[in-house]
C-alpha cells in the first residue's frame, strides 16, 4: 500500500497550498481595504483634490487705494497706461531663453536691448539693479509707457512675440500736487517676493504674486489698507486646457483710501523753502573751513503742536517716486544709491541725526531745574569756562555777567549750561562715583523727554537717537575697547590720543563728556522729528504727542471710515510755572535774541513766535544749523548739514514757511485770504455717495505765490544781526569753534 493521499498531494505540498490561500486572501483583504478607505471614508476629500487638478485660476488684481492730503487732493493715485510685459516662463522655453524676442522688442520701444534684458533677470546677491525681485512665475513689466502703435504692432504679431504681452492697466502714479514731491513720506511700490508669498500665506493678508507691495513711507506702512484683496475666477479645464465650466469666484476688492494730516500746499512751500536755504547757505562762506558751506542735506517738520499731527514733511535730497512705477533704470537706480547720491531714498526728517547743539538746552534748563537749580537764579555767563588746562569757550567770547536761566536760553549762553553740568558731574560723584550716587539729571531728563528711542511716527525705519549716558558708554566701550586699544597712543597723532585714552576710560562719564553733553555736543543724536514733538509739547502746555500722519482711513465706497485718533506719549518733566519762563525765553530769541535778525518786522502781537537756534560741530565736517520754533498751532523744525549756524541757514526759510501758514505779507500785514492754513485742519475731506473724495484744485505753485508776497520783507537777504551778539560774517553768523581738548579731561571720542 502507499502513504500518497487520493488527491494525489502530500502532506507538505497541502501545507504550501494553504500558506498560500492565506497570503492570497491577506493580500486582497488588504487591497480591499484600501480601496473601502481611499473610495469611502476619504473619498470626498480626494475627489475634491483631483477636481482642483483641473481648475485654472485667473488672478484679477486690486484696484490699490489713494493717498490723500488733508483736504482730499490726491498724493497717490492710479492711472490706466499701455503696459509691456514678459513673461519668464514662455521665455524660457525658447532655445536661446528669449533673447531674440527681447532685442527685437527693445527695437519696437526704442530702447537698447541691454534695458529691456537687465529688467526680466532674477534679482540675487550677485545681480545689479536693474533686475526683477518679484515672482518669477508673474508677468515682467518692461515699461508702463507704450504708445497705442507700440502696443499695436506687439498685439498684430503676436507671433513674432512670444510670451510678450501689451495690456491696459491700472499704475501707480504720484502727481505732485502743485508741485508737492513728498517723496520720502510717500515711498514706493516694488513686485512681491516669493519669500513674502510663504511668509504671509498664514496670516489674515496673504499675497498673490500679482500683487505690489509698499516698500518704504506711508505705502508700506498702510500695505495693508491700501492693498485690497485680489479677486480670483476659477474654471474648469480638461485635461487639453478647454474650459468646460465655470467654479467658485472671489471678487475683488478695491483698497481703502488713506488721508493724511499733510496739507499739499504746505508740503510744496517746505520743500521749496528748504531747497532754497541750502542753495543760499552754498554761496556762504565758512571763515572756519577756508570755502563755501556745502550744504549737503536738510529736513524740515511742520507739526501741529496740539495734534502731533505731520502738516509737511520734507527731506533733501529728494527724487521723483515716479521712477520707480513700471520698473526703475539702472541709470535713476544709481542716482539713488551711488555714492555720489547723497541718499536721497532716506528720510531725513526721522532717518537723519546729528547732535542738536543748542536746541538741546530746553532739555538741559529742564534738568537743571529738576536737579534744584532755581528759574531766576543768577548764573555766570563769562566768556569762556576752564577745566584744568582746557578752556570751553562762549559763542565768539560773549559775556553777559550773571544771568538767569530764562535768559541763559535767549542768548544760548554755552558757559551757563557747562556750569550746570560740571557741577552735577561733580555732585554725582566725579570720573569714579560711588554705588548708588550719580543722580543723572541731565541724562535722566532728557529720556523723560523722549530721546534715545522712537517716536512712534506711523512711518518705518525711524531711527531712535542717542542718549549718551552711563549705560550707553559702557556697551559703546565693550563694543570697540579691541580696536581702540590697538590703534591707541599716548602720543600719537589727535585720533590716536582719542583712542588711547578711551581704550583706559572710555566706559566713564568723564567731566567733558558731561559739559559737551549739556550743549547738545558730544555723543548726543536727535532727529527733526524728535526735536518737533519736543517743541510741540512746550508749546501745548506739555504734553507730547506720538507724530501722526495717517488721518483716516475710509473704505473705497465710503460706508467705512476709521479715523486715527492722536496718541499722547507723555508729559513733560516741567511745571506750568518753568514752561511759562521757557515760552518767554524763546519768544526772546525772536524778538531780541539769536533768531532776531531773520525775524524783523514779524507781527509778534498778532502771530506770537517762539524759537531757539543750534550749531552742532561734526568732527571733520562743517557746522550743521538747527532752527526749532513753534507757534500756538504749529512746531516748525529745519535742520541743514554743513551750513552754519541755525538762524543763518535756516531762519529766513522757517520765516517764510510761517507766512505762508498764516497769510503774513512782507510788510508785516497780514491777509487772511492768502493764509494757507491759519488753524490746523479739523475735519475730513467731504465723501461723495459713489465713494469718492471732493478734493480742491491747486491752482499754480503755492511757493512761489508765498515767494511773491515777502517781496518787501525786510529779512530776507538781510545781513543785520541780533543785538546779542558781534556782527560776523554777511549772511550767515560764524559758527561756534572751541580749542581742540587736550588728553586727560573730556570725551575724547570724535562728535557725531
Amino acid at each position: 500500500m502507499t502513504n500518497i493521499p487520493e488527491t494525489g498531494r502530500t502532506p507538505r505540498v497541502q501545507i504550501r497550498l494553504v500558506v498560500i490561500q492565506i497570503l492570497v486572501l491577506s493580500l486582497l483583504g488588504t487591497l480591499g481595504g484600501r480601496l473601502w478607505y481611499l473610495q469611502i471614508r476619504e473619498g470626498a476629500q480626494y475627489q475634491k483634490e483631483a477636481s482642483g487638478n483641473h481648475v485654472q485660476q485667473v488672478v484679477e488684481p486690486a484696484v490699490r487705494g489713494d493717498i490723500l492730503d488733508a483736504r482730499g487732493v490726491p498724493l497717490a493715485d492710479n492711472e490706466t497706461r499701455l503696459v509691456v510685459s514678459a513673461s519668464r516662463t514662455d521665455l524660457l522655453k525658447q532655445k536661446d531663453d528669449g533673447k531674440a524676442v527681447l532685442t527685437k522688442l527693445a527695437g519696437v520701444l526704442g530702447v537698447k536691448p541691454e534695458e529691456v534684458i537687465q529688467k526680466v533677470r532674477l534679482c540675487d546677491a550677485k545681480t545689479p539693479k536693474p533686475c526683477w525681485n518679484g515672482s518669477p512665475y508673474q508677468p515682467i513689466p518692461i515699461t508702463d509707457k507704450a504708445t497705442p502703435k507700440q502696443a499695436l504692432q506687439i498685439r498684430e504679431r503676436a507671433e513674432d512675440f512670444p510670451g510678450i504681452t501689451a495690456e491696459p492697466e491700472a499704475v501707480r502714479r504720484y502727481p505732485g500736487p502743485g508741485n508737492a514731491n513728498t517723496a520720502q513720506v510717500l515711498g514706493y511700490l516694488s513686485p512681491v517676493t516669493d519669500a513674502e508669498i510663504q511668509k504671509a500665506k498664514d496670516t489674515d493678508s496673504p499675497y498673490l504674486r500679482s500683487d505690489m507691495v509698499g516698500r518704504s513711507g506711508l505705502e508700506r506702512e498702510y500695505d495693508k489698507e491700501l492693498r485690497g484683496k485680489a479677486g480670483v475666477t476659477r474654471y474648469e479645464v480638461d485635461n487639453l486646457g478647454r474650459v468646460i465650466g465655470k467654479a467658485k469666484s472671489d471678487a475683488a476688492e478695491p483698497g481703502s483710501n488713506l488721508v493724511t494730516s499733510i496739507d499739499s500746499r504746505v508740503q510744496r512751500v517746505a520743500e521749496y523753502e528748504l531747497d532754497k536755504a541750502m542753495k543760499a547757505a552754498r554761496q556762504q562762506f565758512d571763515k572756519n573751513t577756508g570755502e563755501n558751506f556745502k550744504a549737503d542735506s536738510g529736513a524740515v517738520v511742520v507739526m501741529e503742536a496740539k495734534t502731533g499731527r505731520i502738516v509737511a514733511m520734507a527731506s533733501a535730497p529728494t527724487y521723483d517716486p515716479n521712477v520707480w512705477v513700471g520698473g526703475i533704470s539702472a541709470k535713476d537706480y544709481k542716482a539713488l544709491t551711488g555714492k555720489d547720491s547723497d541718499y536721497p531714498l532716506l528720510n531725513r526728517a526721522i532717518q537723519g541725526q546729528a547732535a542738536p547743539g543748542s536746541t538741546f538746552k530746553v532739555v538741559s534748563t529742564a534738568a537743571a531745574v529738576q536737579a534744584g537749580y532755581a528759574w531766576d537764579g543768577n548764573y555766570p555767563c563769562t566768556s569762556s569756562y576752564s577745566v584744568g588746562g582746557q578752556v570751553f569757550k562762549n559763542f565768539e567770547g560773549e559775556n553777559f555777567g550773571d544771568i538767569s536761566l530764562g535768559r541763559a536760553l535767549e542768548v544760548s549762553c554755552d558757559t551757563v549750561f557747562y556750569g550746570l553740568g560740571d557741577n552735577e558731574w561733580k555732585k554725582d560723584g566725579g570720573i569714579n562715583p560711588k554705588k548708588g550716587q550719580p543722580k543723572d539729571w541731565f541724562f535722566k531728563t532728557a529720556h523723560q523727554f523722549g530721546l534715545g528711542k522712537e517716536t512712534g511716527i506711523d512711518l518705518p525705519n525711524e531711527v531712535t537717537g542717542r542718549v549718551p549716558d552711563r549705560q550707553w558708554k559702557l556697551d559703546y566701550w565693550k563694543a570697540n575697547k579691541d580696536a581702540w586699544c590697538k590703534s591707541g597712543k599716548k602720543d600719537g597723532s589727535y585720533v590716536e590720543k582719542i583712542a588711547y585714552e578711551n581704550c583706559l576710560e572710555g566706559n566713564k562719564m568723564r567731566e567733558g563728556d558731561e559739559i559737551n553733553y549739556s550743549i547738545g555736543q558730544g555723543d548726543t543724536l536727535v532727529t527733526p522729528i524728535q526735536e518737533a514733538m519736543i517743541y510741540g509739547a512746550v508749546a501745548n502746555g506739555g504734553t507730547e504727542y506720538a507724530p501722526t500722519i495717517g488721518k483716516a482711513v475710509i473704505s473705497a465706497d465710503g460706508k467705512s471710515v476709521q479715523e486715527i485718533k492722536p496718541k499722547v506719549q507723555r508729559k513733560l518733566p516741567v511745571s506750568q510755572a518753568t514752561l511759562k519762563g521757557m515760552d518767554d525765553a524763546f519768544a526772546g530769541v525772536i524778538t531780541r535774541g539769536t533768531a532776531a535778525w531773520k525775524f524783523n518786522g514779524w507781527p509778534q502781537d498778532k502771530i506770537p513766535l517762539h524759537g531757539k537756534t543750534g550749531t552742532a560741530e561734526v568732527y571733520g565736517k562743517q557746522t550743521t544749523g538747527w532752527l526749532a520754533t513753534y507757534s500756538k498751532d504749529y512746531s516748525v523744525i529745519m535742520t541743514i548739514s554743513q551750513a552754519g549756524t541755525g538762524s543763518g541757514s535756516s531762519g529766513e526759510a522757517v520765516r517764510n514757511i510761517y507766512s505762508a501758514l498764516y497769510g503774513v505779507q512782507g510788510d508785516g500785514s497780514i491777509d487772511n485770504k492768502k493764509a494757507l492754513l491759519p488753524q490746523p485742519q479739523k475735519g475730513l475731506p467731504k465723501v461723495r455717495t459713489d465713494g469718492t473724495i471732493d478734493a480742491p484744485k491747486i491752482n499754480g505753485d503755492p511757493a512761489k505765490d508765498a515767494e511773491a508776497a515777502q517781496q518787501n520783507n525786510p529779512s530776507n537777504g538781510s545781513d543785520q544781526q541780533p543785538a546779542t551778539s558781534p556782527s560776523p560774517t554777511a549772511g550767515n553768523r560764524n559758527t561756534r569753534r572751541r580749542p581742540r581738548r587736550t588728553p586727560g579731561r573730556g570725551s575724547r571720542r570724535m562728535p557725531s
